[in-house]
């Protein structure tokens, strides 16, 4: 069984920082993409950032140049370093990863952490 773990979230101020992360453990052969998602209670839960197997990033427009997603291969970990918080970035956010089990599985899209709050707000 996999299961993927957030933390990190909190309160913050408008123009504060957070970082997120995100572990994934138990039967792993291997992590190929991770993402982070948000959602805001009523809406559809949305993209904000995924890193790749060879390190590239990309983002959506109303986090570039403020959140930047990163990994540790070896500890099957991703990050996402928030900055210049605005209220409208609160939401929970959620990771999401592509994960083998084992070299006969093929990597499956569905493994999703229990979510964690950030709240933008003075």
């Amino acid at each position: 069984q996999v299961q993927l773990v957030e933390s990190g979230g909190g309160l913050v101020q408008p123009g504060g920082s957070l970082r997120l992360s995100c572990t994934a453990s138990g039967r792993i052969f291997s992590v190929a993409n991770m993402r982070w998602y948000r959602q805001i209670p009523g809406n559809k839960r949305e993209l904000v950032a995924q890193i790749f197997t060879d390190g590239s990033t990309t983002y959506a427009d109303f986090v570039k140049g403020r959140f930047s997603i990163s990994r540790d291969n070896a500890k099957n970990a991703a990050y996402l370093q928030m900055n210049s918080l605005k209220p409208e970035d609160t939401a929970a956010y959620y990771c999401n990863a592509d994960i083998r089990s084992s070299a006969y599985s093929q990597f499956d899209p569905n493994y999703w952490g229990q979510g964690t709050q950030v709240t933008v707000s003075s």
